[in-house]
């Protein structure tokens, strides 16, 4: 039978390498920052702007992405998302002032990964899914992303220093252009025949008015802000922040694939638990480990060991907020507009990124200094942890009536 081969595995398979090159290819940001500015006479507040403008983009259109690849198809929207991603990082191998760096990196990038990132990517793998194994295929999706990350940075620290950042940007596009023809293994199931006397199915604009009214879905969005704070921050300047503490720039790329590989396990690990105990709790002690873990480093001088060992702590806790915040919505809210619903707070996770990044160059080039950015991190984290503690979980009224 036709479309028989999308089978939960293959589904899973293919999703997490889609992953595994969108997210390994956005994480060499954070290396490419001291070549491109020495090369190309952009400033590191430049740099961070683009970066923050691609946050942006990138969130700001993930929930109309999404709401498009539940009307039209989802292996559409992921094979155009990784066109516009590889002529992207393409192009970008040519900037030469500080609106090509925006158009490039900012708003083509953003828009390819708004297309080909977690919340299509894994509202795509749960439609496949028992509700049984949900939060652990959901775990090994995001963990999908930090594998790209900690096989990719070495790959691209290695042609950088071999090549230049121009030949490895296009390098990097061709490695993301694969994800057009693994896009078709994507395709959304069959929906089932409706029941002509059941309720008239609910549409995108009730949903996602029923979703803002919730007082959970509102705290697990504000939540996310921080999430995306802390993690676009060290993405974007923890290489630089090494530079200037007199690392090599060696110490920096080998920090984020730490991250990348303690990640995996950070995320199979806490995907499973959500699968036990109450995801809520959870992400509470996720936000407060990563305050406790980013206040002792800061605190402690900068070293080469003090940084890897940084880097596999905050590693372990890097996307675990991923699967169990997909998975609170699919649990509230039901499957239908998964996608939609978790673009909506997703958008607020890249507000948060935006900040990070952003801040991070403004500050830098204002004070001389990192310590600010970092201490603003750890309080946000105590303000996320407070926010979710008390988000009321259950399914609401409608999925319970359509469980029973």
């Amino acid at each position: 039978m036709q479309g028989s081969w999308r089978t939960p595995a293959v589904v899973l398979t293919c999703g997490t390498i889609i992953l595994f090159l969108s997210f390994g290819a956005r994480n060499i940001f954070g290396i490419l920052l001291d070549p491109m500015t020495a090369s190309t006479g952009l400033g590191v507040d430049d740099y961070s702007l683009a970066i923050g403008i691609q946050a942006v983009i990138w969130g700001l259109t993930t929930p109309i992405t999404a709401s498009l690849a539940e009307r039209y198809g989802t292996a559409r929207m992921i094979a155009l998302g990784g066109v516009l991603y590889a002529v992207g990082l393409g192009l970008m191998s040519m900037v030469q002032t500080p609106m090509d760096m925006n158009l490039t990196a900012g708003m083509m990038l953003g828009l390819g990964l708004s297309a080909t990132g977690f919340p299509i990517i894994l509202a795509a793998i749960t439609k496949r899914v028992d509700a049984k194994r949900r939060s652990l295929f959901l775990g090994i999706g995001s963990a999908a992303g930090s594998s790209g990350q900690l096989a990719l940075v070495p790959m691209g620290q290695v042609l950088i220093t071999g090549y230049g950042w121009a030949v490895t940007a296009i390098i990097f596009g061709c490695l993301v252009a694969v994800i057009v023809p693994l896009s078709n293994a994507m395709r959304d199931p069959k929906r089932e025949a409706v029941d002509p006397n059941a309720a008239p199915p609910q549409k995108l604009g009730e949903a996602v008015r029923e979703a803002m009214g919730h007082r959970g879905f509102l705290l697990l969005t504000a939540g996310y802000f921080v999430c995306g704070y802390q993690v676009m921050f060290l993405g974007t300047h923890l290489p630089k922040f090494l530079t200037e503490a007199g690392q090599t720039p060696w110490v920096g790329a080998t920090a984020l694939s730490l991250i990348g590989l303690f990640n995996i396990i950070g995320t199979l690990t806490w995907g499973a638990l959500g699968g036990k105990f109450r995801m809520k709790y959870l992400l509470t002690s996720i936000y407060l480990l990563r305050s406790g873990v980013l206040a002792i480093y800061i605190m402690l001088p900068i070293t080469a060991m003090s940084t890897y060992i940084f880097s596999a702590a905050i590693g372990l806790l890097w996307l675990a907020t991923v699967p169990l915040t997909s998975g609170l919505v699919a649990r509230m809210f039901g499957l239908r507009y998964m996608a939609t619903l978790t673009g909506l707070v997703f958008f607020s996770h890249q507000l948060g990124s935006f900040t990070g990044a952003w801040l991070g160059g403004k500050f830098f080039v204002t004070t001389g200094s990192y310590d600010m950015i970092w201490w603003i991190g750890v309080g946000l984290g105590l303000v996320a942890a407070a926010l979710h503690f008390p988000i009321d979980d259950k399914p609401v009224v409608r999925v319970q009536a359509a469980g029973a």
